[in-house]
Parts: structure tokens; C-alpha cells; sequence
């Protein structure tokens, strides 16, 4: 590898190329609209992607496109070469700033839930110029927005772009109530730790479940998996590590800020952790950083899994959510500050921060529903499907105290105030990590644990920025008329936490104790999808959304049905693939295995005295009753994937779904699981999870 401070950023038109290849009056005019959101010149737009398309094609692009994310949950994008023809028969290489600001694909073709019909093909793609462009594989990449002929959103870059925006605005209002007139722009920053598994490529082959679902849909438990607790942060095996190490290589290449690796709690288990930055540009390199691991572990021999719960049984794969709020004076508002009045700043946003999720718990639940993240919430290895809050004891007892107007007994009898001497001495790790939590605050920032490991974070994020920045518009309403700015403060933080203080809690999230506890304090339980996704359309949340304009109602609308559809679809495909397995490779095995016995059995007989083939015979007893009931589980199945068509809407097709084809697909994974205990390995048409689990 080249000297990493050389690599980094190299296929990245970032500010340094800019600065080095744009006229001094158009770099300005650029970085206006980057950091101010001031509409872009067409004639400003023209110089950029001149120097754009000549930095490109040394680098050895021939061809570019508008990168953008439907709602797929994948990033699409149509190559266009640069080539132009000449009157001489020949080509020039050319790129306009038409072209590099709009492009237009096909928008029919996509996930609408309804906004766009099949023969109502045009959409809209809108160059994103606060995300650098890039080249991946000879191509370069404008990351750009996408929107319907009629001007609906049709990505997550618009709604989570619009959020920013929402909270941008909200939390100016907040600080300038402070004195704060410096500050002119407040951003989002993001760090989400990448879980997931590598498995032998020539294994994955064999795996029909792996290959159509990403997940595998039968699997008897290995001897050992995950019980020795020897894995986690263990030495890198060395297949891992080529493969990490280049992963880290091609990474830094597109600077994206790859920072931390090692092996996570499950066997052939492992995450990665990027540095922090700004909300939309990290939800642009999470889905490059997902494509890369695919690309590279293919490379290596391997298949990279992103899916929630690939292996049963063992951890599932989760995305943690590193939330902040930061000024362009480079502030972060979720630290406590060194003097009264910035105590009193981070205790107003802290309890918006409170409010919010306890008040749109449904929102952040549904944010991170999938059919994917169903096996894996509340699986003891990732939060419970209960939203609730992590703040750590001391804080808590600080807030405690504020909320009563009792002392604080961490320092002193002093009443508690809004402007606290104490907060200024508050360390970051004055409680320990809660892993257990569904929304932790870790010190400056809130972990939000629960987004599955392949979703994009923009859902997540388009939800935390904007349930926030109501919460902040609410304030600011109030505190903006008050008579005695510091009254009205104390008298409002006080309030809000004496009617939030619900969502708070600090305790062991798995445990059967709080599931009861949770339901006497009112919180929600949505256990599943199916249950939590029709909550994106209540009234309440329609008010939130259209209020602040990051969705219309249209829009929220479709997403919901979108989402529904998706849910019921991944299950279907999964229904049907363990239909395949069962009848044409399980059932067939098992049977030829049954022969074998049989005929062991018969040779014997013929040999040996007396029941000299008790063995065979219970053994042939078990499988053949099991067989026969494998056979009928997988005729329920069948009926109860064939019944599901018949439902009125999205949601009631998810629930159906939820409710009676995953049902029946676990009871014939028992049958199925139970038979691989007992057939002989040659028999067994895929590899087994010891072997998927320990063959890197």
C-alpha cells in the first residue's frame, strides 16, 4: 500500500482538487453554495464540470453518472461516456454543467408506492454539491438527489437533506435565544459501525437461502458457536485481515474515513467503524462502504452478508446510529459546556432530545423496520423492539434534581438551577456503557443502536433530525415571548422532564421485568413491521412531517406502502425459497439417505441373527415420520403463501404475512433443522453452519 496520506481521497473531487483546478471567483461561488445552500450559476455550473470531466478522465473515467439512492435501499446510477462525436469522424470528451447539475432517469421503474404509474416514466436527478464527487470502476460519480416529473421524492437523500435543513433552522432559533450570534449553520454528524459476516464463496454456492435471501433458512445449531466468547476483539485471522486490509485501501481511496475494524461477538463475525462527519455525506459513504465490502470480499474468495441474522442462533448485525448536533463554529451542543450559560444550552437541547423520542417512539421504531431487523431486535444481541433511553446515573440524578428543585448530593446541597456549577465538572464516563439500550446518550453524542445492518441511515436520521428540530420550534415559540428568559428556561426544562421522564431508563432492556414495566409507563411494544409501519401514517406523524415539509402527505403515504410491500415481498421470496429447498434438495437427500439404511438394513437381516438392524430401524422410523411431516409443513407453507394475495391493502398483506407465512416457515425450519441432526453428512445437500461459521 502507498503512503495512506497519499491514497486517501484520491478518486475524490473534494475541496483541494477544487481549490487547485477552479477559477478562484468559481471555487467561492462553489463553496457558497456548499456551505451557505445558495443556488449554483449555470454558467458556475459549466467551469466545474469542465474541470470535473478533465480531473476525471486522467484519473481514466471514460463515463459518468448521477449516483443517487431509491427507495430500494441500494444506490442506482446510469452510465453516460463522456465521448462526443466530431464532423471529422472522430469523438472529443465533453461534460456541460446541464449535465453534471440534472440528469433523468427512469422514474417508473422504481419503488413510488403509487406517486409514479408504469407509463409515467420521467424523473429527475439533482446534482448534491455538499457530497464530493468520485470515480468507482472507471466511472465518475455525481451523488445527486432524486425526485418524480411532478416534484415528489422518490430517494432518502431528499427527505434526509430537508431534515437537515428543518433542524438547521430550529437550532439557530435556539441559540440566538442564548446570545449566540456567531453561529450560522448547524449540522448533523454521523458515525455508523458496520457489522457483518464473511463466509467461503464456494460454500455460499451451495446455499440456496444465501444466495436469493442473504439469510440462511435452515441450519441445525453447531456444536460450538458463540458460547466461549472468544471471538469478540479476537486475533484477525489472516484471510480476514488481506481482505480488511484492502477493504481499508479502496475505502480511503474514496475518503471515506474508515477508522476501527476487528472481530465482532459471533463467529466469521466482524465490524468496521468509520470517524464521524456530516449526516449526508455519511449515509453517502455507509452505501459505498457496503458496496466495497461486497466488491472486495469477492476478491478474496468471499461473500460479505449484511443481513440482520444470516445464522440462527448466533449475534445478528446491527448498524449503531452515532448521533450529534455541530456548529459550523465547531461546537458540539450535546456537550455540557464550560460555564453556566452553556450548561443551560446543552440542558434545553439535551431535553428536546428526551421529549422528541418519547413523544415519536413509533417514529424511531418504524425507522428501523424491516422483515431483516424482525430476528434480530430483542434477540439478546441488539435492543428491544421498546424504545427507551440511556442517560447514565449521574446525569439522570442531575436531571432528577432539576426536575424536584431538590439538591444535588454529587455536589453539595446547592439547589439545582438551569445554569448548574456543577455540569461544567460533568466527565463523559462518569456511568458505564448500557448495551442494552435502544437510544444511549455515550458523552457528547446518542448511540442509537437499533437500525439493522442493512438499511440505509438515512431513514433513521430523517426521523431523529426532524422529531428534534420540532421539539426545538416548540421552544423557541415559547422562550422567544417570555417576560424572563431564564425563568421561562428553568420553568420549561423542569416541565419537560417531569413529563418525559418515562422514556428514561437505565436498566438491563432484555430482561422480562422491563417488557412489564415498559407497558405500566405507556411506551410502545412493536414487536414487528408488520405492527410498527402503519404508525408512519397517523395523523400525529403526518402533522410532523408536512409541518416541517420534509415529506407531504403524498409522499409519507407512499413510503408506508412501500415499506409494507417490501416487508411482505422479502418474506414471500423467502417462503418460496425454503419451498425449493425443502421439496427438491432436503426432502430428496433425506429419502436417499432412508434407502441407504434400508438397504444396511436388509444386508444384515440377511447375515445376522436375531434384530441385528435395530438401528437402522429407528433411525429409518424417525426420518420417515419426519419426512412425511416435513412434506405436510411444506404444503401449509405453500397455502399459506398462496392465500396472502387476497389481502385489501399493504398493511393488511404485511400483518397476513407476519402472522401465518412466517409462522408456517418456522415450524417447517424445526422439521427440517431436527432432520439435519440425524442424516448422515454425505446426504445433507448444503454445508451446515459449523462449516459456514469456521471456514475463514
Amino acid at each position: 500500500m502507498s503512503n495512506v496520506t497519499e491514497i486517501f481521497g484520491s478518486l475524490v473531487f473534494n475541496d483541494g482538487v477544487m481549490r487547485q483546478r477552479l477559477p478562484k471567483d468559481t471555487y467561492r461561488a462553489l463553496k457558497r453554495t456548499i456551505d451557505e445552500g445558495r443556488s449554483l450559476d449555470r454558467s458556475v455550473a459549466n467551469v466545474v464540470a469542465s474541470a470535473m470531466k478533465d480531473w476525471a478522465v486522467e484519473k481514466g473515467a471514460t463515463h459518468f453518472t448521477h449516483w443517487f439512492q431509491p427507495m430500494t435501499g441500494i444506490t442506482a446510477e446510469k452510465h453516460d461516456s463522456f465521448i462526443s462525436p466530431t464532423a471529422e469522424g472522430g469523438v472529443i470528451m465533453e461534460f456541460s454543467g446541464k449535465e453534471l447539475i440534472k440528469g433523468e432517469p427512469d422514474a417508473s421503474s422504481f419503488p413510488s408506492g403509487g406517486l409514479r404509474a408504469t407509463f409515467e416514466a420521467r424523473g429527475y436527478t439533482a446534482w448534491d454539491p455538499t457530497s464530493y464527487a468520485f470515480i468507482k470502476d472507471g466511472t465518475l460519480c455525481i451523488p445527486t438527489a432524486f425526485c418524480s416529473y411532478s416534484g415528489e421524492a422518490l430517494d432518502k437523500k431528499t427527505p434526509l437533506m430537508r431534515s437537515m435543513e428543518v433542524l438547521n433552522r430550529e437550532a439557530v432559533r435556539v441559540l440566538r435565544l442564548f446570545g449566540n450570534g456567531d453561529v450560522k449553520r448547524v449540522v448533523t454528524t454521523m458515525g455508523p459501525e458496520q457489522e457483518y459476516f464473511l463466509v467461503d464463496k464456494a460454500l455460499w454456492k451451495r446455499r440456496k437461502d444465501l444466495i436469493y435471501c442473504g439469510r440462511t433458512l435452515f441450519g441445525a445449531k453447531p456444536p460450538k458457536g458463540q458460547e466461549l466468547e472468544d471471538h469478540y476483539f479476537g486475533a484477525i485471522r489472516p484471510r480476514v485481515s488481506a481482505y480488511m486490509k484492502e477493504l481499508d485501501e479502496e475505502l480511503w481511496k474514496l475518503g471515506i474515513l474508515a477508522k476501527t475494524k476487528h472481530n465482532e461477538v459471533a463467529p466469521a463475525q466482524h465490524e468496521l467503524a468509520p470517524i464521524f462527519t456530516t449526516t449526508n455525506v455519511a449515509a453517502d459513504h455507509n452505501q459505498l462502504t457496503m458496496e466495497i465490502m461486497k466488491k472486495v470480499a469477492d476478491r478474496h474468495g468471499l461473500v460479505c452478508l449484511l443481513h440482520e441474522k444470516p445464522f440462527a442462533g448466533v449475534n445478528g448485525s446491527g448498524k449503531h446510529n452515532n448521533w450529534s448536533l455541530l456548529t459550523d463554529t465547531g461546537t458540539n451542543l450535546l456537550e455540557p459546556g464550560d460555564s453556566p450559560a452553556e450548561n443551560a444550552q446543552f440542558l434545553l437541547f439535551l431535553v428536546a432530545v428526551i421529549k422528541a423520542v418519547d413523544e415519536y417512539q413509533d417514529l424511531l421504531r418504524l425507522s428501523v423496520a424491516s422483515a431483516g431487523n424482525d430476528h434480530r431486535l430483542g434477540a439478546n444481541e441488539a435492543p428491544p423492539a421498546i424504545v427507551s433511553m440511556f442517560l447514565g446515573d449521574e446525569l439522570t440524578a442531575v436531571l432528577k434534581a432539576i426536575e424536584t428543585g431538590a439538591p444535588y448530593n454529587g455536589s453539595g446541597a446547592a439547589e439545582m438551577k438551569v445554569g448548574v456549577h456543577v455540569l461544567p465538572r460533568f466527565p463523559k464516563d462518569t456511568t458505564d456503557r448500557n448495551r442494552t439500550s435502544p437510544f444511549a446518550f455515550t458523552g457528547n453524542r446518542f448511540e442509537f443502536r437499533m437500525p439493522g445492518s442493512t438499511q440505509s441511515i438515512s431513514g433513521p436520521n430523517i426521523v431523529l433530525n426532524t422529531i428534534v428540530a420540532e421539539e426545538l420550534s416548540l421552544f423557541a415559540d415559547e422562550l422567544e415571548g417570555a417576560e424572563d428568559f431564564e425563568t421561562a428556561l428553568n420553568e420549561l426544562i423542569r416541565r419537560t422532564l417531569r413529563e418525559h421522564n418515562r422514556i428514561v431508563f437505565n436498566g438491563d432492556n432484555y430482561s422480562d421485568a422491563w417488557v412489564e414495566e415498559a407497558k405500566r409507563r405507556g411506551l410502545l411494544n412493536l414487536r414487528s413491521a408488520a405492527e410498527a409501519l402503519p404508525y408512519f401514517v397517523s395523523d400525529k406523524n403526518i402533522a410532523l412531517f408536512t409541518k416541517h415539509k420534509v415529506f407531504s402527505e403524498k409522499e409519507l403515504r407512499a413510503r408506508c406502502d412501500i415499506m409494507l410491500e417490501n416487508y411482505s415481498k422479502v418474506v414471500h421470496i423467502e417462503g418460496l425459497t425454503m419451498l425449493e429447498m425443502a421439496r427438491r434438495d432436503i426432502l430428496p437427500g433425506v429419502l436417499e439417505y432412508v434407502k441407504a439404511l434400508a438397504d444396511t438394513a436388509a444386508a444384515k437381516k440377511a447375515v445376522l441373527p436375531g434384530d441385528a438392524a435395530g438401528v437402522e430401524s429407528a433411525l429409518m422410523e424417525r426420518l420417515s415420520a419426519l419426512a412425511a411431516c416435513l412434506a405436510r409443513r411444506a404444503d401449509a407453507l405453500e397455502s399459506a403463501l398462496m392465500a396472502g394475495k387476497g389481502a385489501e391493502d399493504a398493511a393488511g398483506e404485511a400483518r397476513y404475512t407476519r402472522n401465518h407465512v412466517f409462522t408456517a416457515m418456522q415450524e417447517l425450519r424445526a422439521v427440517a433443522d431436527e432432520m439435519e441432526t440425524l442424516t448422515a453428512a454425505k446426504y445433507w445437500p448444503y454445508p451446515t453452519y459449523g462449516e459456514l461459521l469456521f471456514s475463514v
